[in-house]
């Protein structure tokens, strides 16, 4: 196929349709498409659009799949994109409107919701790993993600918070270690 906005809907198409969970989960079936398959970003870019996606109001699924599909391929590849990841989610909830009072009694349907859930997990913690992985490791990104986890488990501040003061704290450490490395 050779339409890039075709290819970006249909790989969003199929991210949204087959990934529980929310915008996390999605994380790794992006990054295993749009870098190791389509080979259209590199992971280094990839972190980038997660982390202004996660930067930005809205879900994590549609802030980065119209990202990835703007960086890709334009306005159009943003829309195509952005079309493909919300439309499974959107059949899905009417068909479960129309249908959820009976399948919510039923014992199977909510053993099937338990797996999923765990499968979630698994894919959540996929995401930190890979994310991780890619991040610079220094003193002060370790101190980071300490003070991060810290105020979120125990002080239970808003995430909106924790991303500005962190983005505030990042930029403040950037901007001191250039000047340190301009008068050497």
């Amino acid at each position: 196929m050779k339409n890039k906005s075709a290819q970006l809907f249909l790989t969003f198409l199929r991210i949204g349709a087959f990934t529980f969970g929310g915008g996390y989960a999605m994380i790794p079936l992006i990054q295993a498409e749009v870098c190791d398959k389509q080979q259209w970003l590199t992971e280094k870019e990839i972190l980038e659009i997660i982390t202004i996606a996660e930067s930005t109001p809205g879900p994590l699924a549609i802030n980065a799949a119209t990202f990835t599909g703007y960086r890709t391929a334009g306005l159009r590849g943003a829309f195509a994109a952005t079309s493909g990841v919300l439309l499974p989610s959107f059949l899905i909830i009417i068909l479960i409107y129309f249908v959820m009072e009976q399948f919510m009694e039923c014992k199977l349907v909510q053993y099937a919701f338990l797996g999923i859930r765990i499968g979630i997990l698994a894919l959540i913690l996929k995401a930190l790993y890979s994310m991780f992985s890619v991040c610079e490791k220094n003193i002060f990104s370790y101190c980071i993600i300490g003070l991060s986890c810290f105020l979120m488990m125990f002080v239970r501040i808003k995430a909106i918070w924790l991303i500005v003061g962190c983005a505030a704290v990042g930029l403040i450490y950037t901007m001191l270690l250039c000047n340190k490395e301009e008068k050497k």
